[in-house]
């Protein structure tokens, strides 16, 4: 069975053709790249690294890490999102980066210990099993490899920002994006880096200014956060 909901598909699917506009549905995930960026290169320089993208989408993280020097492999099960991180790569002269559809499970079967570096940004929220995500990106990197997180926390301050401000009263999202109860606590997504054999070395929050409209890397993890992990060597 595989670890998608269906429904999560289809709606990225359907706002794919609209991925790389700066002012569409996915002004947030342009907003957030450089910060995303910087804090990766800032703990594992990305030149001739092999790095996996999980749940690349239209491929914003994938190809901005290609243009670090990295050979890079985007995957996703959304495949009209996939066609049009393939198209803007070819569009912008960007060659050393690919894109499959396959599970992440399957692709640790298929590829252990592969990568030097695995991302999985903002999509451990939107699986029925984010525990089997992290199980199958810990089975891809190598010893002494890193794999990076971000994904939101639960509980009421994140409902209040990430839902209520951020779909219905700022509408930086579209409603709908998100649902509450897949939100991760922190010491959840520690355990089950934990049990898949990772060790947590460093967490960053990500917050909104409504009033200046940028985004900025801070301390607070209380909404959304990232986590940067390691396979012991």
């Amino acid at each position: 069975m595989i670890n998608a909901d269906p429904q999560e598909l289809a709606k990225f699917s359907e706002l794919a053709h609209r991925w790389w506009d700066p002012d569409s549905e996915f002004r947030p995930l342009h907003q957030i790249n450089p910060l995303r960026l910087q804090w990766i290169e800032s703990l594992v320089p990305l030149a001739n690294k092999q790095v996996l993208d999980v749940g690349c989408g239209g491929g914003i993280l994938a190809e901005a890490m290609a243009q670090r020097s990295a050979q890079v492999l985007g995957i996703d099960l959304a495949v009209k999102p996939l066609k049009v991180a393939q198209l803007h790569a070819l569009e912008s002269g960007v060659h050393n980066v690919d894109y499959r559809e396959v599970p992440v499970e399957a692709l640790a079967a298929e590829q252990p210990a592969r990568f030097d570096v695995v991302t999985c940004m903002e999509m451990l929220e939107h699986v029925p099993a984010p525990e089997s995500v992290v199980a199958a990106c810990a089975a891809l990197v190598k010893p002494g490899g890193w794999v990076f997180f971000s994904t939101l926390n639960r509980n009421p301050k994140a409902f209040l920002f990430a839902i209520v401000g951020a779909e219905y009263v700022l509408k930086l999202l579209p409603r709908g994006t998100h649902e509450y109860e897949k939100f991760i606590r922190p010491s959840e997504l520690a355990r089950w880096g934990r049990e898949a054999g990772l060790e947590l070395q460093r967490t960053r929050g990500l917050e909104y200014n409504p009033f200046t409209r940028h985004y900025s890397l801070t301390h607070d993890t209380s909404v959304n956060y990232l986590f940067g992990l390691r396979k012991p060597a």
